[in-house]
């Protein structure tokens, strides 16, 4: 009992000392020394931080690489779909698949009005016509807008309205100014919207 007390006081003493070897240990490396302490210790604080959460970014990056670079490359350095055959009617079916159908219209016109307001455009008086030609499937719904806006949210709502609308076609576009020092401009964006009957 005696030697586990006695340990156990050692140990006490020891912990208490640890401030003081610690000061003494820091003094005797010296400026250099130190320096190279406190490089360390960054070191080991920037691999922790920075380096080590971007590991499975890399490993992520690396598998799509590998995946990539196993799919055949044609000559031009595109990568190669892989070949199916597919019959005539069967494509022409996965074509007209793509379109929406022609009862959707209402929810794509709320698209682009989502899209105008997002970017800050200004839609007046719209003119709307629904155009299907004899022997053909596919419905062209042709949208005449006039919008306002600066050139930037112009440019912008035209790059999100092809994205959000991916079977549309802008056909026209006419754009003023009123003078040249406004930064306001007047667009007649002409859009068709093609659509599966």
């Amino acid at each position: 009992m005696d030697r586990i007390n006695l340990n156990t006081e050692q140990i006490q003493v020891q912990i208490n000392q640890l401030p003081v070897r610690l000061r003494w240990q820091i003094a005797r490396l010296g400026t250099i020394g130190k320096l190279g302490v406190g490089l360390f210790v960054v070191t080991g604080i920037f691999f922790l931080t920075a380096v080590l959460p971007q590991e499975g970014e890399l490993q992520s990056l690396q598998d799509r690489a590998e995946v990539l670079q196993s799919k055949p490359q044609r000559a031009d350095g595109k990568t190669e779909l892989p070949s199916q055959k597919i019959g005539g009617d069967q494509a022409l079916q996965l074509f007209y698949e793509f379109f929406p159908r022609i009862d959707s219209s209402p929810f794509w016109i709320r698209e682009l009005v989502r899209v105008a307001n997002k970017q800050g455009i200004e839609i007046n008086s719209s003119d709307f016509r629904l155009s299907i030609d004899k022997g053909e499937r596919l419905a062209r719904y042709e949208m005449i807008l006039p919008i306002k806006g600066r050139y930037p949210q112009v440019r912008a709502f035209i790059a999100e309205i092809t994205e959000a609308v991916p079977t549309m076609a802008i056909v026209g576009m006419a754009i003023k100014r009123e003078n040249v020092g406004s930064t306001q401009l007047e667009v007649r964006l002409e859009v068709n919207l093609y659509l599966d009957e």
